[in-house]
């Protein structure tokens, strides 16, 4: 199924057939990514009465609850909802579809720490110059190993200096993708200055109505497989309506081509 879309007056192509999947599989009985020692997410059968929800068991068929931390138990979506005492839940945007751009960048190592600068998006960027395909920005790191789908993630993890978060704010980044687990260090004693320069807040703010940005999003702990090339892309960010922060969600690009 081919798909025709035009962004800023430009059309584009892609296929249906061709999109690629972001999201890291969430094996609740086998080896997870984590974050900030959290315990892994987990499966439970249904049982009540003399109901089992379990085929293997003699029950008439699988019944699971699920228990998972959004935040640190795989690929999920936050709003501006994270750090404010209100807010709207990542799934209030009214469409699931952004002209997104897709950038790689190895993190800089600055007094032991690892980063990703302002500098960097910005040079990135510069290879694509078509402002209306930057609503999501999709930051991949490198090296770009698969130990990332079950990673689990401690000090020394890289992180974005708040500058870069300003400078995404500056061009209209509503939407921003990351396979890091955050956009702030692992302990940063509670500052997370990138998520607030990101939602246009001022450190500290827990008023969602004083965001200057309060309708965008972070995407964090995605992986972007090789066989995706930096570039222009239609993404697709599934959500379910949990009324919540954050959400597990379900990111799939498709490659653009100009019409």
């Amino acid at each position: 199924m081919k798909i025709i879309i035009e962004i800023g007056g430009q059309r584009y192509v892609t296929d249906k057939a061709r999109g690629i999947n972001l999201a890291i599989p969430l094996q609740f009985d086998g080896p997870q990514p984590s974050f900030f020692d959290a315990p892994p997410s987990s499966a439970t059968t249904l049982a009540a009465g003399g109901f089992i929800g379990d085929t293997r068991h003699g029950g008439s068929c699988n019944v699971r609850t699920l228990h998972l931390t959004p935040h640190c138990n795989g690929t999920h979506t936050e709003s501006v909802a994270h750090v404010t005492h209100d807010g709207l839940p990542p799934a209030s945007s009214r469409t699931s579809l952004h002209g997104a751009t897709l950038i790689s960048i190895s993190a800089e190592r600055r007094t032991g720490e690892q980063m990703i600068t302002a500098r960097q998006l910005e040079n990135a960027l510069a290879k694509f110059g078509d402002g209306q395909m930057r609503a999501a920005l999709i930051v991949r790191t490198l090296p770009n190993d698969k130990a990332k789908l079950t990673r689990r993630y401690a000090d020394g993890t890289p992180w974005f200096e708040p500058a870069a978060m300003g400078l995404c704010a500056g061009i209209g980044v509503e939407h921003l993708l990351t396979d890091l687990p955050s956009l702030d260090p692992t302990h940063d004693a509670g500052k997370l200055a990138a998520h607030y320069a990101f939602w246009g807040l001022l450190p500290g703010e827990r008023r969602s109505a004083r965001a200057t940005r309060p309708h965008c999003t972070v995407t964090e702990m995605i992986y972007v497989p090789d066989e995706a090339a930096d570039g222009y892309y239609l993404l697709d960010l599934q959500l379910p309506p949990f009324m919540s922060d954050a959400a597990p969600s379900r990111p799939i690009i498709y490659p653009l081509e100009a019409a």
